[in-house]
């Protein structure tokens, strides 16, 4: 009998330069909105860059015989989550809250993206601690 690999679903929700984009539809409306309000939108970039960056790193953490999926947080009522699942929450700590509600008996790590803005009751995991992690949470 064959043994199914686990898979680590990664669960997103967008930043807010996907969302800035999304409701002002070009880079240059994003700025000036933000600078209209006395912000800076290399500032809102940076955060993006640095997400961006700690998802790839945690998507390369995951063992290589292991599959992958990427799920975004508007789309959890309509993902289908699978027994073998160890789900990976990358943002703040309401997405674990939030993802933790459409499981059963998956475990969920939620790692932090940005300590320095997030305090990290819930998603309190660095990324460099995951490649460990998800082998033992697999395993239960």
């Amino acid at each position: 009998m064959a043994v199914i690999a686990p898979r680590a679903v990664f669960v997103i929700r967008e930043t807010d330069y996907e969302a800035l984009l999304a409701r002002h539809a070009t880079r240059g409306q994003a700025r000036f909105f933000l600078e209209s309000r006395g912000q800076n939108l290399a500032e809102v970039e940076a955060r993006h860059a640095r997400f961006h960056a700690v998802l790839a790193q945690a998507r390369a953490a995951v063992p290589g015989e292991w599959r992958q999926a990427l799920a975004r947080r508007g789309d959890l009522d309509r993902f289908l989550f699978a027994p073998e699942d160890v789900v990976v929450t990358v943002g703040q700590d309401g997405l674990v809250a939030n993802v933790a509600k459409y499981l059963r008996d998956q475990p969920v790590l939620g790692v932090n993206p940005a300590p320095d803005l997030y305090d990290g009751a819930l998603a309190r995991l660095a990324v460099e601690r995951l490649g460990a992690l998800l082998p033992a949470s697999a395993a239960g």
